[in-house]
């Protein structure tokens, strides 16, 4: 067994095809799958179910990915470990990030690349569920996620901000004489949300149940550029974070405050506790706690 056998598994758990998975780690797709066997012969397991294409893990494959993340993680935390004694900051950053929030995560992001040149970055745009999900899975480093529900035992947090609401509309399409509105204005609007179980969509949902009203919901999805989009085709208004820098225009697009509009729960920066441990992710969470500390 070497480490490369087990980057191929994850690179095939990640892909969940062959081809795609060989392409990942710059081997051919033939010395992917013969590697993984020679590792399933030295386990004495099957690990992964094939036909004519890939089908699956099986349940003793699954308990082995497990063991092939951690080992990973450790090896990159190694390095890490490695490079910190040697006064550097080096390896990539995974980054989970919800959508949709009054915090931009670039301004993270640029810390830590001004703070350590070497560093590299993984951005993933995800549910605040699987945010949760993939840092319990030593799949991401930090998470950028709403701290509602938090399981304070195994994730350590930092409160960023309050996410705050808008009506996001074209002006080429809509007017709006007010420098704020109320729901009740919302309404009768035909609107462009986010898909129904994200945490801002639930949000928005709880506000207009909270007064007795029920949204014209013409268009969901779960990707942002689709709603600004649609939004900018007059086909609806949309309802989106107010930036914390202040900003309400871009192009034609108007941003509007609605009144006593917030999420549920503040956006944090999120840190699984427990091993096995990286350096990178921890060395990047200090600084971001010292950096909101900071007087400003």
């Amino acid at each position: 067994m070497d480490i490369k056998q087990l980057k191929f598994l994850v690179a095939l758990d990640e892909t969940r095809h062959f081809g795609q998975a060989a392409a990942r780690c710059h081997v051919t797709q033939p010395t992917l799958s013969m590697r993984l066997r020679q590792l399933e012969d030295e386990l004495g397991l099957e690990l992964v179910h094939r036909g004519q294409r890939f089908e699956g893990f099986s349940a003793e494959g699954e308990r082995i990915l497990a063991w092939a993340r951690s080992l990973l993680a450790a090896q990159d935390g190694l390095l890490a470990e490695a490079a910190a004694c040697r006064g550097q900051l080096v390896g990539t950053l995974r980054l989970g990030v919800v959508p949709l929030t009054g915090f931009d995560p670039m301004r993270l992001v640029s810390l830590f690349a001004e703070r350590h040149p070497g560093l590299r970055f993984q951005l993933h745009a995800l549910s605040s569920e699987q945010v949760l999900e993939r840092l319990a899975r030593n799949q991401l480093d930090l998470g950028l996620s709403y701290l509602d529900r938090l399981d304070r035992e195994h994730f350590a947090s930092l409160e960023l901000a309050e996410t705050r609401m808008g009506l996001l509309y074209c002006a080429n399409h809509w007017r709006f004489d007010s420098p704020s509105l109320r729901w009740e204005q919302l309404a009768d609007l035909a609107l462009g949300l986010l898909s129904t179980g994200m945490h801002f969509r639930q949000s928005i949902d709880h506000s207009f149940r909270a007064r007795g009203l029920k949204p014209q919901v013409r268009l969901e999805t779960d990707a942002v550029h689709q709603l600004t989009q649609a939004v900018s085709a007059g086909l609806c208004c949309s309802i989106m974070p107010l930036p914390t820098d202040g900003q309400t225009m871009i192009g034609n697009l108007r941003l509007l405050p609605i009144e006593d509009a917030h999420t549920l729960a503040p956006l944090g920066l999120i840190l699984r506790r427990g091993g096995p441990s990286s350096p990178l992710a921890q060395a990047c969470f200090d600084e971001a706690r010292d950096w909101l500390n900071k007087p400003r």
